[in-house]
């Protein structure tokens, strides 16, 4: 926070960019005093009907004391934010505290030019985010009944508003408190903005290339060219002030010149015009841009500087930014036909959506898939990723009924939390393939303030698992797993039929499926290719036929050496006519042809229907088991998100509240286990009581309180788990033999300095498990889960999962370590109550999820016995809370 002439500190964190109802963006901010000016313009400019509307009666223009009262808040008691524009209020959201210190009065107003761009409805949600962290946690408002647009803002927002009319005023309330209704709710306006957004610009009606030019070989020219030549259906203006006639067309000399609106400018000049380039973009109204020029987050600190500064102009005078250093977009659809991109032709139509950060990747992946004749609906490079992202990608690949699979080439992830949302969504309806080297890490994208991440290895991983992703490691592979899903059904089952006219290639291709997890349900290596066409073919196609007929093959590949007067594309028609007319997916290697004219690789079929070739079965196979993985997940109920019974998140942040009044910075505090056990107590989670002392009569009296047996152990966080060290005694039936555990711990541990004991009542038996939890800056809450011990102290072997979780996360959280095993009955012993370990791991979740202030939970051990756990020792940390990047307000990563 920074000090500003107010009444209070200006929460810097309130501000954000946001994107509206109709794609558009804007800035919105805390109000200070020094808007009074700006506030008197927006209220001259409204209507008589939107004053009366707002103040129940007309007023001409603000007295001195309602603008003073309107710009000098506190930011606790009195928040009020305004939306703006090139500069312009065009909205004001306002609460004042009422009497009632959890209650406040909530009032807006909208500009009448900007009414109906969902403004209302994101002045609302940050306000009520921000009176949630100010303690407010019921909304009041008066509303006049012909006000029917607010009333709807109200209405929508999915809260449960209680309302009565009295004296001509609608009277609404509302608890803030954010519900899974109201959560989805801003989730679905935010996805349809966002969609919306980057539909303006994949569909743009006109473009201007600002830096076109005559040389040939430069960024301009074959922008020009490229979208000339790619056929686009909108208008085309170059803009160069040096040239009257560029690619058969005039030029003008700047953007002012052109006589239409401009919807997209693709910019192409050195870096230091571009300020000026959008500057004249946001004159003339364009709502989007795509900057191919290098210099800004490539180029250091000081480009760093450059790049937010762009991102800040062009959000702020309503557009969208692609890149900087972006390779260009493009979009296949007979309607468009937009190849604004370096890609020298317009890619093949399909059906696969691309999106790449790094523009050498891009050029891969675009040169992979036309290898592959792998058709695309869209195609992404977002350069630096400054602005527009894989989310907000996502986002409209999921309405877009052109893209049935999308896959993303990621450098970083800058909103991992939101990532996982709309991945998971995205996936339940079309294949999500993610490439991104683990040599990449964690990371924020350039441009972004910079966060050391917190998360254990394999957190993003188990991330995006759990989201349905299908993880890959390199482009190649994402291609192969795209050549799968773009023309095929997806597989019902794991099991396949392996085909070969070689048995030795045959039996291998069985094995590597084995590898992968595959089932092979039967292996065909008997093929006679070399009969001829006339023969060969038909007989294949009866053998495979009679195969995929099976309702124990769900899919097959055919693995194929040449064959005399048989041609690879000869086959793979055959096969994708099986594939069609079984509704059960075939992939083809064929291995061993060495003619560079034979194209191996890529979709080919006829009539409509595709197989995917490979050159490597070993790839196919991959390919295909990454895909039986995924139709897996996609088949199975995932659940309700658990919100186990019991819970009271609002009692127990009052309780943080008060724990953190004299927590300063990012200092953590370390709750005593009093403390720690009342919190975790408002989540029905309890921890086995335990007493430290400092003589054995202490002991012995903590021990009577406890009740016998008990066990002594010592709590040094490095020897309290130790049996085998001497840091842990049980079952002491009687205080005579606690005083001599006593005398003999102490004899023992002295040389680790002479530790602090405890006593604890003895815990039923069990297998010894741990949990943790902690917030990450990035990934937000991620809760771990393994067995004590070697396992994960030496063979790092833990589960990991990032809240929400629905029942199907808990299950598989719970089953993932390697070591689980013994969770279920192991070398002939019980199996433990899961049930019970799935619950404990559903609370800690939900509590992790509700609380970014808890910074760290410990349960070590955990005595999972055959029925009920027993949590022994909690670790309990807090802090102030980093502001999560997927938090209850909708606002643009910037």
């Amino acid at each position: 926070m920074v000090d500003q002439p107010g009444d209070g500190e200006y929460p810097e964190h309130w501000e954000a960019d946001v994107v509206l109802r109709d794609g558009g963006t804007a800035h919105l901010r805390p109000i200070h005093p020094s808007d009074s000016d700006a506030v008197q313009a927006f209220h001259t400019g409204q209507s008589q009907n939107s004053i009366y509307m707002r103040f129940f009666a007309f007023k001409a223009r603000l007295s001195a004391k309602e603008l003073k009262r309107f710009t000098e808040v506190d930011y606790k008691d009195r928040v009020a934010f305004v939306i703006t524009i090139h500069g312009e209020i065009i909205g004001i959201g306002r609460y004042d505290r009422l009497p009632d210190p959890t209650e406040a009065e909530v009032a807006f107003n909208i500009a009448d030019a900007h009414q109906g761009r969902g403004i209302g409805s994101i002045l609302l949600e940050h306000l009520a985010a921000a009176a949630h962290e100010n303690g407010i946690r019921k909304f009041t408002a008066e509303v006049l009944p012909e006000n029917r647009k607010m009333l709807m803002v109200f209405s929508d927002a999915g809260y449960d508003v209680k309302r009565h009319f009295d004296d001509g005023v609608v009277s609404l309330e509302f608890n803030i408190d954010p519900t899974e209704k109201s959560r989805a709710v801003m989730e679905s306006r935010e996805h349809r903005a966002e969609a919306r957004s980057v539909r303006e610009l994949l569909a743009p009606s006109s473009v201007a290339v600002i830096g076109a030019s005559r040389k040939w070989g430069t960024v301009g020219y074959q922008l020009l060219e490229h979208i000339i030549e790619g056929g686009f259906h909108g208008t085309v203006y170059a803009i160069n002030p040096e040239a009257l006639e560029l690619a058969g067309m005039m030029s003008y000399g700047k953007l002012a010149d052109v006589p239409e609106p401009v919807q997209l400018a693709i910019i192409a000049v050195p870096y230091e015009e571009v300020p000026g380039v959008v500057a004249d973009c946001a004159a003339a109204g364009v709502k989007g841009v795509v900057i191919a020029s290098a210099g800004f987050a490539d180029d250091g600190e000081r480009g760093l500087l450059r790049q937010r500064a762009l991102v800040r102009q062009a959000r702020a005078n309503g557009m969208r930014v692609i890149g900087p250093a972006s390779l260009g977009i493009a979009n296949t659809h007979p309607g468009v036909s937009l190849n604004a991109s370096m890609a020298p032709t317009m890619p093949l139509r399909g059906s696969l959506g691309l999106f790449t950060q790094s523009a050498a990747i891009g050029v891969a992946l675009y040169a992979a898939s036309s290898r592959r004749r792998l058709g695309l609906s869209s195609l992404l490079s977002a350069g630096n990723r400054a602005d527009v992202s894989g989310n907000d990608m996502m986002q409209y690949w999921e309405d877009d009924a052109d893209t049935s699979a999308v896959g993303l080439y990621l450098e970083s992830i800058g909103n991992p939390r939101k990532f996982s949302r709309i991945a998971r969504r995205l996936a339940r309806t079309k294949p999500v393939i993610v490439a991104k080297s683990d040599a990449m890490g964690l990371r924020l994208p350039p441009g972004h303030a910079v966060r050391t991440t917190q998360a254990p290895a394999g957190a993003l991983d188990a991330m995006l698992r759990q989201s349905g992703v299908i993880r890959v490691e390199t482009i190649e592979q994402l291609v192969d797993v795209a050549q799968v899903v773009s023309g095929q059904r997806l597989p019902t089952g794991p099991d396949v039929a392996v085909f070969s006219n070689s048995q030795a290639l045959g039996n291998v291709v069985a094995d590597s499926a084995v590898a992968h997890g595959l089932g092979v349900a039967q292996v065909v290596s008997g093929l006679d290719l070399d009969a001829g066409q006339s023969v060969a073919l038909p007989a294949l196609r009866k053998a495979l036929l009679d195969a995929l007929a099976s309702d124990a093959v769900h899919a097959a590949v055919a693995a194929l050496l040449p064959a005399r007067g048989l041609t690879a594309d000869a086959v793979a028609q055959v096969l994708a006519e099986c594939s069609a007319s079984s509704g059960k997916p075939v992939v083809a290697a064929f291995t061993g042809i060495l003619d560079p004219a034979t194209h191996v690789e890529g979709l080919v079929g006829a009539d409509g229907c595709t197989v995917p070739c490979f050159s490597n079965p070993g790839a196919a196979v991959a390919a295909l088991a990454a895909v039986v993985r995924y139709a897996e997940w996609a088949a199975r109920d995932q659940g309700q998100f658990v919100e186990p019974s019991g819970c009271d998140p609002r009692q127990a942040e009052a309780e943080l509240d008060a724990l953190l009044e004299d927590v300063e910075g990012e200092q953590l505090k370390q709750l005593d286990p009093a403390a720690a056990a009342s919190l975790l107590g408002h989540y029905g989670i309890s921890v086995l009581p335990s007493a430290p002392f400092t003589t054995p009569d202490e002991a012995v009296a903590a021990a009577d309180a406890l009740g016998w047996p008990v066990v002594l152990k010592t709590t040094e966080p490095a020897l309290r788990h130790r049996l085998d060290l001497g840091g842990v005694r049980l079952g002491i039936e009687d205080a005579e033999s606690l005083r001599l555990n006593i005398e003999q711990m102490r004899r023992a541990l002295a040389a680790y300095g002479d530790p602090a004991l405890e006593v604890q009542a003895m815990a039923p038996v069990g297998q010894a498990c741990t949990f943790r939890a902690i917030e990450d800056p990035l990934l937000g809450p991620v809760i771990s889960f393994g067995l004590a011990g070697d396992a994960v102290n030496l063979l790092d072997d833990w589960a990991h999962r990032v809240p929400p979780l629905s029942a199907a996360d808990v299950h598989d959280f719970i089953r993932s370590p390697r070591a689980s095993l013994k969770l279920f009955g192991y070398q002939g012993l019980p199996a433990v109550d899961v049930q019970a370990l799935e619950d404990l791991a559903g609370r800690l979740a939900w509590m992790k999820d509700n609380h970014p202030e808890i910074a760290l939970v410990e349960f070590n051990p955990v005595l999972c016995g055959t029925a009920g756990v027993t949590i022994l020792a909690a670790d309990v940390r807090i802090g102030n809370a980093a502001q999560r990047t997927d938090s209850a307000r909708r606002a643009m990563l910037g």
